[in-house]
């Protein structure tokens, strides 16, 4: 059974590296923003309000068909190592994790659905898969909005489509990301015109834990930025046959260029980021990531032996901080935590090598 106590123990479906090019693109993720038409939106709504959107919202929830074994979390009830830990796993927004009011997420025992509650819309319904799987995503989180629909009176208009807080969302009120690792792009100076091509395409890019985050250990999010006027369909169409193949086929020929042209800064950079990891004694969360995504680099263009990706990507994710504090069980300060990180890390790849 999920539980708070034990959801650290576990690695994220979305981290197994088991979907379709899981080697460069991580996980896809496909949103929903609804609200209920009988209340003001969040910005406007009283504290009794949002108990109340809170309450009815989560009755509904937790008698879904689609969604056995879930867990329902009341943020209010919730520590900030929990709240981190929910961040980490990429469960709850930053938006969420603040302690203020009325809010709750809605998690299933895969973790492959969660639904937030009281966020900037009083309902946001997130499905995410490993690798390229935006279709599966969508089919989940349709599945659970036609289900939440059928009991309960979502705000829209025959000519804005589903009303939500910020303009951008209107219409289908879908967000589609995926999570991208470009360290190739970074080391060949190419970043920057990946970056430019999601502008011009009108697509947000955005760090490890999307809005106001940044890019550490050249992991990106990759969403579209408008939805009114447009079909979930057409949406859907544009990431898979235009945006993602785009950005797969720009970090492979940049992994190509630097295997032929410059093998010796691609294992420079591989050999001192494994270094590094065996052998420090203090490591901030920032430090790990870079390092791991070049190790990362290395077991994907198989010039490092004895580690996998699975491996990889949970060190990614029970490296950083409230992960770290719920293995380690004593509260950790900021100079405790760098050392248990670098400690934490040597320890796991102490039987690999180059």
């Amino acid at each position: 059974m999920l539980t708070l106590e034990n959801m650290h123990n576990r690695l994220c479906q979305w981290l197994t590296a088991t979907g379709p090019q899981h080697e460069i693109l991580i996980s896809s993720r496909v949103r929903l923003a609804r609200n209920l038409l009988a209340f003001p939106f969040m910005s406007k709504a009283t504290g009794p309000q949002r108990q109340e959107i809170q309450n009815t919202l989560r009755n509904s929830l937790q008698n879904l068909k689609e969604a056995p074994g879930h867990l329902y979390v009341d943020m209010s009830e919730v520590n900030d190592v929990d709240r981190q830990m929910l961040l980490e796993r990429h469960l709850i927004s930053r938006q969420l994790a603040a302690p203020d009011g009325s809010k709750g997420v809605f998690i299933t025992a895969g973790e492959d659905i969660s639904v937030m509650v009281n966020e900037e819309d009083h309902l946001r319904i997130q499905a995410i898969a490993p690798g390229m799987q935006i279709q599966e995503c969508w089919q989940k989180a349709n599945t659970i909005d036609d289900e939440l629909e059928a009991g309960l009176d979502f705000a829209f208009s025959d000519k804005l489509g589903y009303l939500t807080a910020c303009p951008t969302n209107l219409g289908t009120g879908l967000r589609i990301s995926v999570m991208v690792h470009l360290p190739a792009l970074q080391l060949t100076g190419k970043i920057d015109q990946i970056k430019q091509a999601a502008k011009d395409m009108r697509l947000a890019i955005r760090g490890l834990y999307g809005e106001g985050s940044e890019a550490f250990g050249d992991f990106y999010q990759i969403s579209n930025q408008t939805t009114l006027g447009r079909s979930e369909l057409e949406i859907i169409k544009e990431f898979n046959d235009q945006v993602v193949p785009r950005i797969l086929l720009a970090e492979e020929a940049a992994r190509s260029q630097l295997a032929s042209e410059n093998p010796l800064l691609l294992d420079d950079r591989i050999g001192r980021a494994f270094g590094v990891l065996q052998h420090a004694r203090l490591l901030t969360a920032e430090e790990a990531l870079f390092h791991l995504s070049y190790l990362r680099l290395g077991v994907t263009m198989k010039r490092i032996s004895g580690l996998d990706l699975p491996t990889i990507n949970s060190l990614f994710l029970l490296s950083q901080t409230a992960h770290l504090q719920k293995l380690d069980g004593d509260k950790l300060d900021e100079s405790t935590r760098k050392a248990a990180r670098a400690g934490f890390l040597r320890k796991k790849l102490s039987q690999s090598y180059l």
